[in-house]
């Protein structure tokens, strides 16, 4: 009798392996997806699409500028969805507006560092690189706008002795 009890472990022992590996079958479908993504940004290299790089603050963006319907993509996410705030929205198609190439070309940008606002102004500078570089007539426009300028404006560092760049200790008179 002990022998056919040992046998009923190992066959649930056995059983219980084989549902713990099924969830690491879903983990690498995750990966595909980035991949998916990826190859986007590969064929709008392969597609002869002009490139820019646009920098502000402390974000550097890489815009891919191809003819098409409008469609701006940021990091592979809709602009409307990246840039919730209108006003960071209105910032990336000022380009467009002033050289009134509104959904001429589709715009594919990927941007890394700093906030939400410097993001939104590299990617304005690279769209901005990108129409020159494309149309070079429009550079005029863009030039008299400023759009063609990069923002140097950085936030300046920390000085010694003072609590944040220029906020120096509070005064106490006793």
């Amino acid at each position: 009798m002990t022998e056919t009890k040992k046998t009923a472990a190992t066959k649930t022992t056995a059983k219980t392996t084989t549902k713990k590996a099924a969830p690491a079958k879903k983990a690498p479908a995750k990966k595909t997806e980035t991949a998916a993504a990826k190859k986007t940004v590969a064929t709008a290299k392969l597609n002869g699409s002009i490139y820019a790089t646009g920098k502000r603050k402390d974000s550097v963006a890489r815009v891919y500028l191809t003819p098409g319907k409008g469609n701006i993509t940021i990091n592979g996410i809709a602009m409307k969805e990246y840039f919730k705030r209108p006003v960071l929205q209105m910032i990336l198609v000022q380009p467009f507006d002033v050289t009134k190439r509104d959904g001429a070309y589709d715009v594919i940008a990927m941007v890394q560092g700093g906030g939400l606002s410097g993001q939104a102004g590299a990617v304005k500078h690279g769209i901005s690189k990108a129409l020159e570089k494309a149309e070079p007539d429009l550079r005029k426009a863009l030039k008299v706008a400023g759009f063609l300028t990069r923002d140097s404006r950085v936030v300046e560092r920390k000085h010694y002795g003072y609590h944040k760049a220029r906020r120096s200790t509070q005064f106490s008179k006793r």
